[in-house]
């Protein structure tokens, strides 16, 4: 298959639903062979398909990206299978209702942000470059925030996990430069994910979420459009970015 992926061998966490299967989907389309790692594996099962019925190539992968042995195991399958490994994804995340203040904020909601956002980026970047080393350079993609970027109260759990991210994107970037792999991370604002839009459902406060995004708010296919051109040749000399991608947010 013809495409800016052509050849390229994607592993892509949290690919069952929202961001990562939209990106799983165009990756595809592309001509990237894709690994989705997924925790739930019947949603994971689900985009495999999608992928292969849309005429593209795709495996499901059970995976938990805060545990190593089972990232480990993922990535050994991916090799395996599709013989290589040239971009990394580490999309799974996301925060909860749970989140506070540094004072107030749960502990159990600190640590889930920590294992889940900041320590599954780790072990995916641990695990998945040296593939992509051996296999001859490539991209990987992290997922931070928005809140990294800018102050936004009562979301401090989630804000220290993701500021971590953008901080080891960068020097990740300068680490492994040498060995031609790119390390960037895009910094999006609400994405409406089928799990955002039941969250803000007859929510108030979505008018003025509306308003503060310029560009209108944004959808899994637009942050998947932002990961291709990171995964791709289309930014060859991009390294050590975080880009945001907020429809105007961080710029009001």
């Amino acid at each position: 298959m013809a495409g800016l992926l052509a050849g390229r061998v994607a592993f892509i966490t949290g690919a069952g639903t929202g961001i990562g299967r939209a990106t799983a989907e165009l990756l595809a389309r592309e001509g990237a062979r894709i690994a989705i790692a997924e925790i739930n594996a019947a949603t994971g099962e689900e985009t495999a398909q999608r992928v292969v019925a849309a005429g593209g190539e795709a495996i499901a992968i059970p995976c938990d990206v805060r545990e190593e042995d089972s990232l480990r195991a993922a990535i050994r399958a991916t090799v395996q299978h599709f013989g290589g490994l040239h971009v990394l994804h580490n999309n799974a995340g996301g925060s909860t209702l749970e989140d506070g203040t540094v004072i107030d904020a749960p502990m159990e909601e600190f640590w889930r942000c920590i294992r889940l956002d900041l320590l599954g980026t780790f072990l995916g970047c641990r695990l998945g470059i040296p593939e992509i080393i051996r296999s001859g350079g490539g991209a990987v993609v992290n997922m931070t925030s928005v809140v990294a970027l800018m102050g936004i109260p009562g979301r401090d759990c989630y804000t220290a996990a993701k500021g971590a991210v953008a901080a080891l994107t960068r020097s990740l970037a300068v680490e492994f430069a040498e060995q031609r792999v790119r390390v960037n991370a895009l910094a999006p604002s609400v994405t409406m994910t089928d799990r955002v839009k039941r969250l803000l459902a007859g929510n108030s406060a979505l008018a003025a979420l509306e308003r503060d995004h310029m560009l209108g708010l944004i959808q899994p296919e637009e942050m998947a459009r932002s990961v291709l051109y990171l995964a791709s040749e289309l930014s060859s000399k991009v390294t050590g970015q975080i880009i945001p991608v907020d429809s105007g947010v961080t710029v009001r």
